[in-house]
């Protein structure tokens, strides 16, 4: 089989990883090479150096964290010369990290900013620096959360919905993958419901959105899920349970949404949590 034919992204053609060299990227790392490798995309590998703004040694200090990082990106310069690809490698100082990451994301004009995550906490700001929640909160079209153990392999997704704008960007984003990606096999669209009385509402939304894929070409069994409960545990039980490989969710959901599901902090806590990769999917 194809290596493209397993890529979840497979119309990604830059990718901007953010590793911060600790192993806690490892996993990004290798799904990083694996969608360049599959689909002969770009690789740009950036490492930001935070310094106070008052810094007067900031470049001084820059040369010394490349030295300190120099390791780590030798091993993986050899790991993308044993795949076949080519990498550019971007050191920079900023006083807000989270915002250069961005920044240079959209300078080098990046499909998907692809990052680890620091272990697995109940709530993102409990992770070493919560670096991935503040990179999300800048609104980026799609960010990309890897575990250090995660490799991805292309046959279930699960997203999660409400009536948000960012949800549903997100759903037109499984349609996409569904397309293109062969191997996929099962697709469950879950919506959470912290009151029985809008389950109804609820089983509505999965139910359309499982229409309008199934109408729109996609291949892959798709299973509506309505569920009254915690919105992140029943995420990521489910995940956990049923060997997911990717979860797929809208960022900053508008407040007053149903169950107002998908709010910063529970889409934060999701990814802390989760067992599998999370795409978060920005409108």
């Amino acid at each position: 089989m194809e290596q493209d034919s397993i890529s979840l992204f497979g119309e990604a053609r830059i990718l901007l990883l953010a590793t911060d060299g600790s192993s806690f990227s490892d996993g990004a790392i290798q799904e990083a090479i694996f969608i360049c490798q599959a689909r002969n995309a770009r690789l740009i590998v950036l490492h930001v150096f935070k310094i106070d703004a008052e810094a007067v040694s900031a470049a001084h200090s820059l040369l010394l964290r490349q030295q300190e990082i120099e390791p780590h990106i030798s091993q993986l310069r050899k790991m993308a010369d044993d795949s076949g690809i080519t990498i550019e490698v971007l050191f920079i100082s900023a006083s807000d990290p989270a915002k250069a990451i961005v920044e240079q994301a959209r300078l080098h004009h990046a499909d998907v900013i692809i990052m680890g995550r620091h272990g697995k906490a109940a709530r993102m700001s409990l992770l070493v620096g919560s670096m991935t929640a503040k990179v999300i909160s800048q609104g980026f079209p799609q960010v990309l959360v890897v575990p250090k153990d995660f490799m991805i392999s292309g046959k279930h997704v699960l997203l999660a919905v409400d009536d948000s704008p960012n949800s549903a960007m997100a759903a037109r984003e499984l349609l996409s993958i569904g397309q293109r990606c062969q191997t996929l096999q099962r697709v469950t669209v879950m919506s959470v419901v912290k009151h029985p009385a809008d389950l109804p509402q609820a089983q509505k939304l999965v139910n359309e959105v499982c229409q309008r894929n199934r109408e729109e070409g996609l291949k892959a069994s798709c299973e509506p899920l309505a569920l009254v409960g915690n919105v992140v545990d029943s995420i990521v039980q489910f995940a956990d349970d049923e060997k997911v490989d990717m979860i797929l969710v809208g960022g900053r959901g508008r407040k007053n949404s149903m169950a107002k599901m998908l709010m910063g902090h529970v889409t934060e806590n999701v990814i802390g949590l989760s067992p599998c990769a999370v795409l978060v999917v920005t409108a």
